[in-house]
C-alpha cells in the first residue's frame, strides 16, 4: 500500500525560464549606455574625459562596468585615469 503525500508548500513563486529577462542591467547601466552612445561618435585619436566626481561611483566599479560593456559590444577600448578624471577611447 502506498501513501499519497501532498506536495510541499513552496515558499517562492515559480516562473518560466523563457519569461526571464536575461540581459544584465546593473546599477551602472544608464551611465555605461551614455558613455557608449558618445563613444560611438567619438573621432579616432580622441578620448572622452569623464569627471569622477560626477559619476557617483568609484573608479574601479566604473572601469569594470565599461570594460564589461566593451566585451559584450565587441568594441576594443582603452582607459586611463588620474585623480579627477576617467578617460575612455576607441583603440
Amino acid at each position: 500500500m502506498t501513501k499519497s503525500t501532498a506536495p510541499p508548500s513552496l515558499q517562492y513563486r515559480q516562473v518560466k525560464v523563457n519569461a526571464l529577462n536575461r540581459g544584465r542591467r546593473g546599477k551602472h547601466h544608464d551611465l555605461v549606455v551614455g558613455i557608449y552612445r558618445e563613444l560611438e561618435i567619438l573621432p579616432r585619436g580622441s578620448a572622452m574625459e569623464i569627471p569622477l566626481e560626477s559619476v557617483g561611483t568609484g573608479l574601479a566599479n566604473l572601469r569594470s562596468a565599461v570594460h564589461r560593456a566593451s566585451l559584450s559590444k565587441g568594441l576594443e577600448i582603452g582607459t586611463l585615469a588620474d585623480e579627477k578624471n576617467f578617460y575612455v577611447w576607441k583603440k
